[in-house]
Order: C-alpha cells, then structure tokens, then sequence
C-alpha cells in the first residue's frame, strides 16, 4: 500500500486539527465555567443594586423630611431673632450709658485728685454744681 503525497498532507492535517480541538477543549470548558459564574456575579450585583437603589430611595426620603423640618426650624429661629433684636439694642443702649457714666466717674475722680483744689476749693465745686442743677430742673437760668 502506498501512500501519495496528497493523501499524506491530508493526513497531516486532520492529525493536526485534531491535536487542536483536543487541547481546545478544555480551554472551551473553562470559558464556559467562567461565563457562568460571571453571569452569576453579575446577577448578584443587580439583586444588590436594586436594593441599594430602594435603600437611596428610603434615605432620599428622610432626607427630604430633615430638610423640611430644618426649614420650618429656621424659620421659628429667624422670628424669635426678631423679637430679641430691641432686648438686644436696650443692652447695647445701656452698655454705652454706663460707659459714658464711667468715662465721667474718671474725669471727676482725676479733677478731685489733682492738687488744683483745696478742700474749700471741693466743697464750694461740689455746691456750686448742686446749685446749678437744682436751677436747671426748676427751670431758672
């Protein structure tokens, strides 16, 4: 029996293709096992995505609730705000009286303790102002 070239080629080459599908089938197998299990993981991730979407869904929820009550919070603040604004200008108001009162305790206490007078020289200062205030109340000049 004798073999021609042709047939010999031939026979190559199906030895060949076979040689390649055996080794591709094993490689087939894997890619299918991983297919699967990516599919599986893909599956699992929608089924986690959907409830984290209800979850976002919920916390938009409260969320917006917060914000509402805040607002309505901030606004019974900016009332109440205006209603202390006139206790808080009367404070400030006063602050400034006893500061001028003070700044006039100071001149008074410096004239008194300057040596510019002498104890006659007090006593007819402290009369003289008594006298002069009494006149401004009576309405005499």
């Amino acid at each position: 029996m004798t073999i021609s070239y042709g047939a010999l080629a031939g026979l190559i080459a199906a030895i060949a293709f076979l040689i390649l599908v055996l080794f591709t089938i094993p490689m087939l197998i894997r890619t299918a096992k991983l297919l699967k299990e990516t599919s599986a993981t893909i599956q699992t991730t929608n089924e986690s995505m959907k409830k984290i979407s209800e979850d976002m869904d919920g916390l938009m929820d409260q969320t917006s609730d917060l914000l509402d009550k805040t607002n309505d919070l901030m606004t019974d603040v900016n009332g109440k705000m205006k209603t202390l604004d006139p206790v808080v200008k009367a404070a400030a108001d006063l602050g400034e009286s006893v500061s001028e009162l003070n700044d006039s305790s100071k001149k008074i206490a410096k004239r008194f303790s300057s040596n510019h007078f002498s104890r006659a020289g007090i006593v007819s200062s402290v009369a003289a102002t008594a006298f002069a205030r009494r006149r401004r109340r009576r309405g005499e000049n």
